[in-house]
């Protein structure tokens, strides 16, 4: 069974849809990454699964559960988190406080997480007590995963995890996610850097109009010469 699957998604924000069906399976395993032009619906798909627009028809189920529109305050404690591209850290905050913020759904001694993100992000652990404000875009992007593996789950999802980043910080980044992904935790994730991120996915995801174009592992999306043509840049 599919830890999270999606059929035949349609939502948006209200007037005309702008996903038109999209599907999707992932499994805890697994590193799934979307791509495609902008406007294609890859960051609207994380929206509509994590309960941040109305979805108008088809179905989107959770560790065997449908949570089609539930909503996030519901989807965190069963395992679900979102690391949004932009606004994701609390920056006059420290970078210890935002970890803490990160379970706050949790009544149990959660030091043995903290230890984990830290020894997961080593930066983090140096500038504990500095506000994340001041720390640098691949930091700060760090805090915000952090926080999400607060809560403890077992599916992450991130939103252009990259952006606004250095070279040098995109590939720490992407070595983070797929170490955060062999501790047990699925990924799925809306990227940028198409070319690089299908390098270590499991399952590719290329979305046009907000409808699948092509479906399958990274490797066969990047090997596949329509998508390197119409989506990759060659």
């Amino acid at each position: 069974m599919a830890l999270i699957k999606l059929e035949k998604i349609v939502g948006g924000y209200g007037g005309a849809p702008i996903l038109n069906g999209v599907d999707m399976e992932i499994d805890i395993t697994d590193i799934g990454v979307i791509v495609g032009p902008n406007g294609a619906g890859k960051s609207t798909t994380l929206k509509a699964i994590f309960g941040l627009l109305q979805v108008t028809s088809g179905t989107v189920t959770f560790d065997g559960r449908d949570i089609t529109n539930a909503q996030p305050d519901l989807l965190v404690p069963m395992g679900l988190s979102f690391v949004p591209q932009e606004k994701n850290v609390f920056t006059s905050m420290s970078v210890h406080e935002n970890l803490e913020m990160g379970a706050f759904i949790r009544t149990d001694d959660f030091s043995a997480t903290l230890d984990y993100v830290y020894d997961m992000f080593p930066p983090l652990k140096e500038k504990r007590r500095q506000p994340a404000g001041e720390l640098s875009g691949g930091q700060r992007q760090m805090v915000a995963m952090g926080r999400a593996l607060m809560s403890q789950p077992k599916l992450l999802l991130l939103d252009e995890p990259s952006a606004g980043l250095s070279p040098r910080y995109v590939l720490e980044i992407f070595e983070q996610i797929v170490k955060v992904n062999a501790s047990g935790v699925g990924i799925l994730m809306v990227e940028q850097n198409a070319k690089q991120a299908l390098g270590f996915a499991t399952r590719g995801f290329v979305l046009a109009s907000g409808q699948n174009s092509f479906t399958g592992t990274g490797r066969e999306l990047l090997d596949d010469p329509e998508v390197a043509k119409s989506f990759l840049g060659g």
